[in-house]
């Protein structure tokens, strides 16, 4: 009976190892998926961030035929947006690396939490398969009674904490909702302020022109 005892045990054991290494490696995948994401939309703003370096190439060139007074000013202008739009990219970035931090960390507790839930349930049903043998049916009844609760009251943890996570995550995206939406926004705007600098500097030539 110790034997075959044990070996029920340990093939138990084995039975959880398994399925918890499979757990893992489904959130790996996840997590591996979520990172591909993250890199697509890091190329995408570096992508947009050249785009603005070759546009902010061609007015410098424009506006290096322009008079003086008129370049230093609008280098200077320049220069600035350029620095809020780096900034705004590393902005968006930490962000979006805090954001894959926390759901990392709420996927391996999800994770863990699964695991011991598991765990306490077969252990659980291999101490009453035991216990039946030896115990009589009342202590059986009771200890069941006991373990159900136990089940219940893990499983209302756990929905619990699944509808905060939930929660959370319909608040993270929308965060990250909203910062495209000021990018967006921020390059709009940035774009307008460069196309009234070329008007004013077209009035400001074509006055010079009648002057002369």
């Amino acid at each position: 009976n110790a034997v075959i005892l044990l070996t029920f045990q340990a093939n138990i054991m084995t039975e959880l190892k398994n399925w918890k290494l499979n757990l893992i490696q489904h959130h790996k995948l996840q997590m591996r998926q979520e990172k591909e994401k993250h890199a697509a939309q890091v190329k995408q703003l570096q992508n947009e961030m050249e785009n603005q370096k070759e546009l902010l190439h061609t007015y410098e060139i424009s506006i290096s035929r322009k008079d003086e007074v008129v370049i230093t000013t609008l280098t200077k202008s320049l220069e600035k947006q350029r620095e809020r739009v780096e900034l705004m990219r590393k902005f968006t970035q930490w962000r979006i690396q805090r954001i894959k931090s926390k759901q990392e960390q709420y996927a391996n507790k999800i994770a863990d939490r699964q695991f011991r839930t598991a765990l306490m349930k077969k252990v659980w049903a291999a101490w009453r398969s035991v216990c039946e043998v030896k115990w009589k049916e009342k202590v059986a009844r009771a200890c069941q009674l006991r373990a159900e609760d136990v089940c219940v009251q893990l499983t209302n943890d756990y929905e619990t904490r699944i509808a905060e996570l939930t929660a959370t995550l319909e608040q993270t995206k929308a965060e990250i909702l909203r910062l495209h939406n000021e990018r967006d926004q921020y390059e709009d705007s940035m774009k307008k302020a460069f196309m009234r600098g070329v008007c004013a500097l077209n009035l400001e030539a074509m006055t010079m022109f009648q002057c002369k």
